[in-house]
């Protein structure tokens, strides 16, 4: 009695193409997994597509005074930041759900930083309110009167104050490729989500600067 075994010709063949194909489905699942998995680490965010969505519909709005601003491309979540109010409470952007946010890092050493905030100033008096806020964060690390005896020196208000004096917002910012110099904006959803993003100064007083935060709000 002879073993049932193929040993035609074409059995080498067939085998092989089986051994071929199967290998062929490992990849493409792993390929598949590690896919995903990036594509969640980068700007994959179910919950940011609404500000991807706003980034691209007010992308023409980003020139004149705030050319500069790169709106998202990617649906990313800002980092969990945090720093502290004038009192000294904890605040996260989480304590902004539901508005609209251009986040602002400045020091007083930063010549920049000090020139655009009398804009950012005139900025959240125009447009300020439950829908919107300015939320400039210092992040002098030795002195930390120095800001606030500046601002009243420079005779900044109606800014509310806000401080990291571990500079930490910045160095999270910078982890993700969101923070190369001072001053760094950010404009941020109420979801959390980014919007556009700015390394450098603007002129956010100016008309072209309001038609672009009145786009990221959704007003005409």
């Amino acid at each position: 009695m002879t073993a049932d075994t193929d040993t035609t010709p074409a059995a080498p063949k067939r085998r092989k193409f089986t051994m071929i194909a199967a290998a062929a489905i490992a990849v493409l699942g792993l390929a598949a997994v590690y896919g995903i998995a990036g594509l969640s680490g980068n700007g994959g965010d179910a919950a940011c597509a609404p500000a991807l969505a706003t980034a691209k519909r007010i992308a023409p709005l980003a020139h004149g005074e705030v050319a500069a601003v790169n709106v998202a491309d990617t649906a990313e979540r800002v980092p969990a930041l945090t720093f502290r109010d004038a009192a000294g409470a904890a605040k996260t952007l989480a304590d902004w759900r539901g508005r609209t946010v251009l986040l602002n890092l400045w020091a007083t050493w930063c010549v920049p930083c000090r020139k655009e905030m009398p804009a950012l100033a005139a900025l959240q008096k125009t447009l300020g309110g439950p829908n919107f806020e300015v939320v400039a964060v210092n992040i002098d690390t030795r002195d930390t009167d120095k800001p606030k005896a500046w601002l009243a020196q420079a005779g900044i208000t109606g800014l509310a104050y806000y401080a990291d004096s571990s500079a930490r917002v910045f160095q999270d910012l910078k982890a993700v490729g969101k923070a190369i110099g001072m001053p760094t904006s950010l404009i941020v959803d109420g979801a959390g989500c980014e919007i556009g993003a700015i390394n450098g100064p603007a002129d956010w007083a100016s008309g072209d600067a309001l038609a672009l935060i009145k786009g990221a709000m959704g007003k005409p």
